[in-house]
């Protein structure tokens, strides 16, 4: 039997490590920077999500010598030209305040009528060097209110096209199964296996 596949995920984000765990199940152990003695505090210098990855995932393989992917995930609200972007965890401050980030984003749309909005990630994969990039997208509105108390980041005021609550009221399993990061996940782990044949 093949022994699992071993992946550093280079990011400190303890709920998308959880999230990640859980969407690839058990055919890839996902190690974390804390279990391989990273302790750097990565950059994310770049404009765009894609770029933000690639930086993540280069840091990593090239000063620990692991292969690992990275991923970068932005909310993007059509009335706001795409805003947060690239920022959305440092929306409304530097330090990853979910709760301001939100009151930020519900301020700047109060006097919009068009709520609706897309998450975005992006993961790049670097293996042996070589760089492979999988992305995955969710359209949906932002709602008046937050609700709901599961999930983090903006999930109390997304709701997903076709749902009538929003990711922070569903099931990690429900969100998993339609979510950008689940959709960019998929398609990592489908790489994986197809060139492990």
């Amino acid at each position: 039997m093949t022994e699992p596949r071993r992946l550093v995920f280079a990011t400190n984000n303890s709920h998308k490590l959880s999230e990640l765990r859980q969407i690839a199940g058990d055919g890839i152990i996902i190690l974390s920077l804390a279990d391989i003695g990273c302790e750097d505090d990565i950059p994310e210098t770049g404009s765009t999500l894609e770029e933000n990855s690639m930086i993540k995932a280069r840091w990593v393989y090239e000063r620990y010598g692991y292969d690992c992917f990275a991923d970068d995930t932005g909310l993007e609200v059509t009335a706001l030209g795409g805003e947060p972007g690239v920022r959305s965890a440092r929306y409304a401050t530097d330090g990853h305040d979910s709760a301001a980030n939100m009151a930020l984003l519900l301020r700047n749309l109060s006097d919009k009528a068009d709520r609706s909005a897309g998450f975005r990630t992006v993961i790049t994969l670097i293996e042996d060097g070589k760089a492979s990039v999988f992305s995955g997208e969710v359209r949906g509105e932002i709602i008046s209110e937050p609700s709901g108390s599961g999930g983090f980041g903006y999930d109390p005021v997304f709701r997903p096209e076709g749902w009538d609550k929003t990711f922070a009221e569903a099931s990690p399993e429900e969100k998993n199964a339609v979510s950008h990061r689940g959709k960019a996940v998929a398609r990592l782990i489908e790489y994986l296996k197809t060139i492990r044949k």
